[in-house]
């Protein structure tokens, strides 16, 4: 077997080692079923218990309640960019959305199909270096939901307070879900599209509260509509069962470990690790965020040249450090340390950067 790289991918990326060897041990004989999961009915016994323990950890981890519903969907993050405010927006109703990256950008665009949209902060001016100050948002009393992004893959910026307003908070978490403890009841909608920190791709995780659920519109395509699949408890239609059988397993690591306070602690001291190195050796690397707005799972910065970053971005490469190269928004080098990603894998980059700069 190739030895496994260090894997810093910004999605599809790395998964738990202990998760892939559970998923190959049970992968042609799924409980004793004699089948693969890849093979079962959604309408086994066998799948409704994993889809039943899969809404059951999530609610655990976040400390929620029945009141919110958890949904298992297809198409991505990115479908969902739609699907909220087909719900959720009349076309005589505001909808205020924060504009902090390139996926804020695109819920923005599909938002203004359906209704109105106010922007209620922005990030633009400074190539989206920054999350705008809580107290800079100009939010409608009206607005049907506020929208945000909570971290941003291609920036490397992440909210680390969240706004307090008296609207419905919508939180695209697709890159930070289960990263760190926070107050999950103050948001009416999160949702994830699982390849980045929960599982592969193929499953968005949707989580909604009654109550914004009850508003969702009855004019929507059936197999579009929030209450349709809440109704069936995301049995709707054939789910994507590999994916959220996954998902379980993920989830059940993260419980195993020791839960989002773990979790937490791990990933701040993985970040840290890519920030000292940054920080210590400001005459060769530059960070692109302001640091009050860092992100923890994708840390990006410059180095004094395109080819001193191609030439890093190669020699890393061959060093087992995969996936660094830096969006084009933003060029550099790109860290993406999502849960999986252990600290020992930081570490090992840290040193890497340093010698890289003492060579270069």
């Amino acid at each position: 077997m190739t030895q496994r790289v260090y894997n810093f991918n910004p999605g599809p990326a790395i998964l738990p080692q202990e998760v892939l060897i559970k998923v190959q041990k049970e992968l042609l004989n799924y409980g004793g079923t004699g089948m693969s999961v890849l093979e079962i009915s959604h309408r086994a016994k066998e799948y409704e218990a994993i889809n039943n323990d899969a809404i059951s950890l999530f609610r655990k981890l976040m400390g929620l309640d029945e009141t919110y519903k958890v949904l298992f969907l297809g198409g991505g993050a990115s479908s969902q960019f739609a699907m909220i405010p087909m719900n959720l927006l009349p076309k005589d109703k505001t909808a205020a959305y924060v504009e902090t990256g390139a996926w804020a950008e695109k819920a923005i665009k599909e938002a203004k199909k359906f209704g109105k949209v106010h922007i209620a902060g922005s990030s633009k001016d400074k190539n989206h270096s920054y999350i705008p100050q809580l107290d800079s948002l100009d939010i409608p009393s009206d607005s049907v939901y506020l929208h945000i992004t909570s971290n941003n893959t291609i920036f490397g910026t992440q909210w680390h307070q969240f706004p307090k307003a008296s609207v419905s908070l919508v939180c695209d978490m697709s890159s930070d879900i289960l990263s760190r403890r926070l107050d999950f009841k103050s948001f009416s909608l999160i949702y994830a599209g699982a390849q980045k920190n929960l599982g592969p791709a193929g499953v968005t995780v949707v989580i909604i509260k009654d109550d914004l659920l009850a508003k969702c519109s009855d004019t929507s395509p059936v197999i579009f509509n929030f209450k349709t699949h809440a109704a069936e408890n995301s049995l709707y239609n054939t789910p994507p069962v590999f994916a959220v059988y996954m998902v379980k397993l993920v989830l059940e690591w993260i419980v195993e470990r020791g839960g989002l306070a773990a979790i937490e602690k791990e990933n701040r001291a993985k970040q840290s690790c890519i920030y000292d190195a940054v920080d210590h050796n400001t005459d060769f690397y530059r960070g692109h965020s302001e640091k009050d707005s860092r992100s923890w799972m994708n840390l990006t910065f410059r180095l004094p040249s395109e080819a001193l970053e191609e030439k890093f971005a190669k020699e890393s490469k061959a060093a087992g450090f995969i996936g660094l190269k830096g969006h084009r928004s933003v060029g550099g080098i790109r860290v993406s340390l999502y849960n999986a990603m252990s600290l020992e894998g930081a570490e090992k980059l840290a040193e890497f950067m340093q010698k890289y700069r003492k060579a270069n």
